[in-house]
């Protein structure tokens, strides 16, 4: 039994040196998503209005030049137009790159940019919770019965009073109930 305890305690610890890197990754991104209500991990969305102090012309004459030199021009974003369209008879609405946009009272020049940027790095990690391709699947999957590998070793990995018959014991069955009071109530 001696032995045993030798090979899980090893196990333990190499496998899970090897997998905490990517137990933080999830940990991070985990929270970002629990909090999707008050913070998007994928893009960072900034809505500003303004007013269009010179005079704008009529619908038929607002063209791609008008629209990229007098309008995106001045928010930078004149390389990224890709098409525009009146959505009603006064708006204008132009789409960007992106996923950014325009809208323009074009009768009363009051307008509204939303600027749609991509997370580079919090978009990236939370993306590996939405499961994004069948090599992250198997990746997955390993992590997974490392995972077990992980948790099995450790719960025999100690003796006595603060093993599994013991202390550690009680603990892994709370460890256990907590999930299950959250499916239950």
């Amino acid at each position: 039994m001696a032995n045993f305890r030798i090979i899980c305690r090893r196990l333990h610890r190499d496998i899970s040196y090897l997998f905490s890197g990517m137990l933080l990754v999830y940990a991070v991104s985990g929270i970002a998503l629990n909090h999707k209500d008050t913070y998007n991990s994928q893009y960072d969305i900034e809505v500003r209005q303004y007013s269009i102090e010179q005079p704008l012309p009529a619908r038929e004459n607002m063209n791609h030049t008008f629209i990229t030199e007098q309008l995106l021009e001045p928010l930078g974003e004149a390389d990224n137009y890709t098409k525009h369209y009146f959505p009603e008879e006064h708006v204008l609405k132009v789409f960007l790159k992106g996923g950014s946009n325009l809208l323009v009272d074009t009768g009363s020049g009051q307008a509204t940019y939303e600027s749609v940027r991509r997370r580079p790095l919090m978009g990236s990690l939370s993306r590996l919770h939405y499961n994004p391709g069948r090599a992250w699947t198997i990746f997955s999957d390993l992590f997974a019965v490392a995972m077990v590998v992980i948790i099995l070793s450790g719960i025999f990995m100690l003796k006595g009073k603060h093993g599994l018959w013991g202390w550690g014991g009680i603990e892994l069955l709370v460890g256990i109930a907590i999930p299950l009071l959250f499916i239950l109530l």
